[in-house]
Order: structure tokens, then sequence, then C-alpha cells
């Protein structure tokens, strides 16, 4: 297939493009190299003859009109999106500017190129919204989201993607164009920008900083392994049914202070192994395998807690498993330690980073 991804050098996205190229997809990856947009994620693609990169914003309507009149893709994969809740509530606009605007210029793109296709060819597209469980609000104790749960964003960032899933379904119900949607739980695992609380652990602990978890950490949450999901993804785009929406979760619940201590330990048992640690100022450095200090979790720190922060999230992932056939492969521990060996083995990817304007502070807060 030739598969148009959006945001395909952020954190999932650049795990994707990945996948895809290496299952035999010819893949044009149009993002706009925000902040958290990263090429060097994508650093042993570049030379595939089955792989372009296009600079573009999904909301200039004429740069993505031009890009499927010269790809004609057989699907669409759409991830690029501002992502963060601390950064929606810094700056809301840019949230509804990418995830609204742009979901809708890119769907009318879509609709012209589909309605342009040959029978045959209009009977294989796909257009694939990619979205997140925060639409549907906060759980109690008990249940799980499904994908009949009601809609109830509490954060401009959920607002945003409901918005844009409900885009997403309308151009389904009123123009035929082949939509699915699929709504995942958190992915952590390589690549993911240091703004989202698993990196940022690790992080911290790599340069002996205090790591800040929101009120009593109790809040929790479903974690997915971004290789889990983007073989999810990949699954959904070729077989999923259009007009249908796919849960995607890891069976993976965990209160924060849970994961922060169990990234704490698996840091601690990994980084003694191995001798590295994260100098001040972000390079990092071999450490002596004599060298003691305290326990990483030591530093965990408790701050004020984020506006509007959701008590819990669960994902019944029971429909993909059934119709796709889809699990995930990480268990509860296991893609975590894949995660955080990760960090600790990607020196040359975290000093890119660190070196950069962001620098691990928080956002996210309301003054009084």
């Amino acid at each position: 297939m030739k598969i148009l991804i959006t945001g395909g050098a952020g954190f999932i996205g650049s795990n994707l493009v990945r996948l895809m190229l290496s299952s035999g997809h010819e893949v044009l990856n149009v993002d706009k190299l925000t902040y958290a947009g990263n090429l060097n994620s994508l650093s042993d693609v570049n030379h595939s003859g089955r792989y372009r990169f296009a600079q573009a914003d999904v909301a200039d309507a004429d740069a993505i009109r031009a890009l499927f009149r010269d790809f004609q893709p057989d699907a669409v994969m759409h991830l690029a999106a501002e992502s963060h809740v601390d950064r929606s509530i810094d700056g809301p606009g840019e949230f509804i500017q990418t995830n609204v605007v742009g979901t809708f210029t890119l769907l009318q793109a879509a609709l012209e190129h589909y309605r342009a296709l040959s029978t045959e060819a209009a009977q294989k597209f796909r257009f694939l919204h990619v979205s997140t469980d925060e639409v549907y609000g906060s759980l109690g104790p008990d249940g799980a989201f499904t994908e009949t749960t009601r809609y109830d964003p509490h954060s401009p960032y959920s607002a945003s993607k409901a918005a844009s899933d409900h885009l997403a379904r309308a151009w389904f119900d009123t123009y035929g164009l082949p939509v699915i949607v699929t709504n995942c739980s958190n992915n952590y695992g390589p690549f993911q920008f240091p703004e989202k609380l698993i990196p940022v652990v690790i992080l911290k602990c790599l340069r002996g900083e205090s790591i800040p978890v929101y009120g009593k950490g109790e809040n929790i949450r479903d974690w997915l392994y971004v290789e889990d999901h983007c073989e999810a993804l990949s699954l959904v785009v070729q077989h999923g049914r259009p007009g249908e929406t796919y849960n995607i979760g890891g069976n993976n619940e965990k209160r924060n202070i849970d994961l922060v201590h169990l990234l704490c330990d698996l840091f601690d048992e990994l980084e003694q192994a191995g001798g590295r640690r994260l100098e001040t100022g972000g390079e990092l450095k071999v450490k002596p395998s004599s060298s003691r200090r305290p326990p990483a979790t030591s530093l965990i720190t408790f701050v004020a807690d984020r506006p509007g922060h959701d008590q819990r999230y669960a994902i019944d992932a029971s429909k993909i498993r059934r119709d796709l056939g889809w699990t995930p492969k990480q268990d509860h521990a296991s893609g975590f330690r894949k995660t955080v060996q990760w960090y600790l083995d990607n020196q040359a990817w975290l000093e890119a980073i660190l070196s950069g304007t962001y620098q691990l502070e928080r956002q996210g807060k309301i003054e009084d």
C-alpha cells in the first residue's frame, strides 16, 4: 500500500512509519515539525526508497491537496496532533488549529482524492483517524471505556480531540468517506518527547533532579507500549471496517505513584548494570561502577495537581481482539523495562533533545 502518515516525525508516528516500511509499504510522512517533531527519530529509514518526507501543516489546505495529488495514497493514517494536556492549558489555540481545523482540512482533501479514484481503488481506500481515550472523560473505581462510552472531555486537549473524532465520523456518515476511528490509552516507549510522565521520570533520574508527581499520585492510567499500538493500527487500516471505532488498550492499569516507583527501581537496576548517568546540562557521562548514590525513589516530590485532572482511564479492548485478533505483547513490566533501557542506550537522541529549548520544566499551571 501507499500510505500517507501525518505526524510521522512524532513519537507514535515515527514508530508507525518504521513498522509500515518494514512491512513492505510505501510511506509519505507529512509533519509540520513543531517542537515534538524530530526527524532524528527516523534516521535509520531516511535512505529507504519507499520513504518520503514532506514538511507541511495539516491545516494548510493547498499544501495537503498537492500532496494527495502527487502521492495518490491508498490509505491515510492521521496522527498529527497537539497532544500534551499541560500545553493545552497554557495555549489552547494551537490545539484547536491543529486538532480540529487540521483534521477538517485533511478530511476534505481525502474526500476529494477518494471521489476521483476508480471504483476498485475507492473500495480499498481507508482514512484512519487516531485518537485518545481522554475524550471519554474520567472513570470511577470500576469499569472501562468501550466504543460506545459517552464523550465527556475535561481539558482543551481532550475537547479538541473529541471534536476531531466527531468530524471524522461525520465525513463517513455524510459523505461516505471510508473512515475508521481508533481511541487508545496512554502510549509509552522509544522516541517519546520528554514532556510526558514516563520520559520525564527517566530523564529526571538520569539528571539526579526532583521527580514531580501530581497530587498524591493516585490517578490511574492504562499504559500501552507504542510498538503494540502501531501493530494494532496496521491491522485496523488494512482489515478494519469503515465506520467502526476500535479501542486500543494495554491491559495495564497503574496508579501514577506506583508507575513512578517501578520506573525508579528499573532505572537503579539497569543504570547500575550499564554505568550511565546524565550530568546536569544534558550531556551523558559514563559513571564509575563503584559510584554510589541514593535510590531514585528519593527524588520523588509531590506537586500541586493539574487543573481538571481525570482520576482514572481504562480501556476495554475486547472488540479489536475479537474482530481483528489483536492483543498487546508487552505486559505490566516488560515494556517499561525496554523503555528505560532504550533511554539509557540512546545518548545522542537524548542530548539533541536536551540541548534545545525544552528543559523538563513544568507546564499547565493556572496561577492564582
